[in-house]
């Protein structure tokens, strides 16, 4: 039986847990996951434990933070002045904005505090310090 390597168009299912068992992303009853080898469109652990496999096959790995998302940053928290929002948002705590960093670029951040003055943003990915454990099911290679 063919098995899947580098530069191959498989497709996927997924369950991603955090070590509490939480589970934090499936792919469930969604389309299976079409992902492209070595495309680097998914995180590169992910994509390595891939290869080897055949299709029916499935397997449980562990990718370390620093290999997923990375370590949590505590400088990428920052309190800024609640005025700099414009007035018709009332941001809320655990509420996903986007903004642009200093380079131009788009940044996801979460409220994670409010006071009367300021709101605190975090822009670590919500899963960075996290080991990620992936129970993954290779369907097919394209």
């Amino acid at each position: 039986m063919t098995q899947a390597e580098s530069g191959d168009t498989v497709k996927v299912r997924y369950t991603g847990k955090l070590d509490d068992g939480s589970v934090f992303d499936a792919s469930g009853n969604r389309d299976p996951l079409r992902v492209v080898i070595g495309d680097n469109r998914v995180i590169p652990a992910f994509e390595q434990a891939i290869i080897g496999m055949q299709p029916g096959e499935s397997k449980t790995i562990k990718i370390p933070a620093d290999e997923a998302f990375g370590p949590y940053r505590k400088e990428l928290v920052r309190t800024v002045e609640r005025s700099i929002f414009p007035a018709d948002l009332e941001p809320k705590v655990g509420q996903r904005l986007n903004t642009t960093n200093v380079a131009g670029r788009s940044v996801a951040v979460t409220v994670t505090e409010i006071s009367e003055s300021d709101v605190t943003i975090d822009a670590n990915h919500i899963l960075a310090g996290e080991d990620l454990i992936f129970d993954i099911e290779l369907i097919e290679i394209i």
